[in-house]
């Protein structure tokens, strides 16, 4: 029998020069911490401390890699409003 996929989620990070960074993880706290020791992704390493401030489960790789696209692709207004309008708890 094949394992079940790990649950995978797209998610914001807020940088220390206030701009967002996103991307994606089976293990969210691990990768944020990843983050924050310098190695996680280059974009991040010089903008440090990040924060979490959006989180969406995905049912599989593929599709948490496709909304991952979807999200980098709008301007930062609609990121914005959908950080402001997430009821998630981090």
């Amino acid at each position: 029998m094949k394992n079940p996929e790990k649950n995978w989620q797209v998610y914001i990070l807020r940088c220390r020069d206030d701009t967002l960074y996103t991307g994606i993880t089976n293990d969210l706290k691990k990768r944020l911490q990843t983050h924050n020791e310098k190695r996680g992704a280059r974009y991040t390493r010089s903008r440090l401390p990040v924060t979490l401030v959006y989180r969406e489960e995905a049912l599989s790789r593929s599709l948490a890699s496709r909304r991952e696209a979807a999200i980098k692709k709008l301007p930062r207004s609609k990121k914005l409003k959908l950080i402001t309008e997430s009821e998630i708890v981090y």
